[in-house]
């Protein structure tokens, strides 16, 4: 059953894949660092690395073999890098797996330098929560992740940003993440894209 969820959803995550590539290389300078937490086998942050010149690591609690970028293993809470070490944090539909999302966007907004960038789900549409759970249960089921089934409002968002000292720079509220038929049920407004700055005392 896991095997065939995989295969099914192969085509789904390659159209992902570049979409997500276009997005983040059209906010990225060339030759920053990249912290992407959460990142699976590599592939997103691989094909960062080689279209847009980004030096790219990876952070994962269960880190998988012949992963595509340098990946180090971390306990799930604290980020194991220095405050302001990092050009760029990449969260990409990790939060809403996370029992305490702010404790992990707080995180991510110390270690990174210039920017936090998330891509998640949002609710707010009409039968938005059931479309959603749909897709994360079809895409996470295959590799043993747990679903929380948690995902805010757009206002929900703003406020977590808020708590987590982080000031949205750039903001998408639709993606056409998927295939066309798949888009229409489980892409755009369902899909969501912050570029944050850390705010310090120097930008307060």
């Amino acid at each position: 059953m896991k095997a065939l969820l995989r295969t099914l959803h192969a085509p789904v995550y390659e159209r992902r894949l570049e979409v997500l590539l276009k997005v983040l290389g059209d906010c990225l300078p060339r030759g920053e660092s990249l912290l992407d937490i959460g990142c699976g086998a590599g592939t997103l942050g691989d094909g960062l690395a080689r279209e847009y010149g980004l030096e790219v690591r990876g952070l994962e609690t269960n880190t998988r073999e012949g992963c595509a970028i340098p990946v180090e293993p971390y306990d799930g809470e604290t980020i194991p890098y220095e405050d302001d070490s990092i050009d760029n944090v990449l969260l990409a539909d990790v939060l809403h797996h996370e029992e305490k999302p702010e404790r992990l966007l707080q995180e991510a907004g110390r270690v990174a330098r210039k920017r936090v960038i998330v891509k998640d789900h949002k609710t707010g549409t009409f039968l938005s929560w059931p479309r959603i759970s749909l897709i994360d249960w079809a895409a996470n089921v295959g590799y043993g992740v747990r679903c929380l089934y948690r995902y805010p409002t757009a206002g929900g968002w703003h406020d977590l940003f808020r708590q987590c000292s982080l000031s949205l720079q750039e903001e998408r509220t639709s993606l056409d993440l998927y295939p066309p038929v798949l888009n229409a049920l489980f892409g755009r407004k369902l899909q969501y894209f912050a570029v944050l700055n850390p705010i310090t005392p120097e930008s307060e």
